[in-house]
């Protein structure tokens, strides 16, 4: 083999092993560097058996940290919306609204988990999980289990989050696709606040 070939297979290792290395870091980027971001999901739950058993679509909107507000269009109308103190979460058909404190462990939900804040190396351990379906990817393993995931594990394309798989302590899957993300465009504050229409029934948790 020549001077030559040996030298680009060389290069090409460190470039796959810079590649591979990204994704802890794109993560942090996110968490440090991204305050606004906006973008349609699609999300398949699957069974412990890999078996499709919910998918649902529709748009979020983050701003970090603590707010965020997730409109599902199908297969029903639904609004899950965190203003910083409190979390809603609207079901359209049945007319009711749940508002709890927003307290709890950083990633008992997706939300929470894209509008957290605070030292993700304290919270988390973070593993390079290398490339997989065209995504880099990071796994998170919570290391206090009183959360709703036991693995996250999240994936980049050129340094932007475009999915994320939750694995709860049952082995139910959440995998959430995102497409058309902007990132650090002003969001309207309105889109944070919730305020229950008239005729709907409000639960207090």
């Amino acid at each position: 083999m020549t001077m030559l070939r040996l030298n680009l297979l060389a290069l090409l290792l460190l470039l796959s092993v810079a590649v591979h290395a990204s994704a802890p870091k794109d993560l942090e980027r996110f968490f440090n560097g991204v305050h606004t971001y906006t973008a349609r999901f699609q999300q398949v739950v699957l069974d412990d058996k890999l078996n499709i058993t919910q998918e649902s679509s529709g748009t979020l909107w983050i701003e970090r940290p603590g707010k965020f507000r997730w409109d599902y269009d199908t297969p029903f109308k639904q609004q899950i919306v965190g203003d910083g103190a409190r979390i809603w979460i609207y079901d359209v058909e049945l007319q009711q609204a749940t508002v709890r404190p927003m307290t709890g462990a950083l990633g008992n939900t997706p939300a929470l988990l894209l509008a957290g804040k605070g030292n993700l190396k304290t919270t988390f351990q973070l593993k390079d999980l290398g490339q997989r379906d065209k995504l880099h990817w990071v796994q998170m393993m919570p290391k206090q289990r009183d959360g709703a995931f036991d693995d996250i594990r999240i994936g980049f394309e050129k340094g932007v989050i475009r999915a994320l798989e939750l694995v709860d302590s049952f082995g139910q899957t959440t995998r959430i696709t995102l497409q058309g993300a902007v990132e650090n465009k002003t969001i309207e504050r309105q889109r944070f606040v919730f305020v229950p229409p008239k005729g709907v029934d409000v639960i207090s948790e």
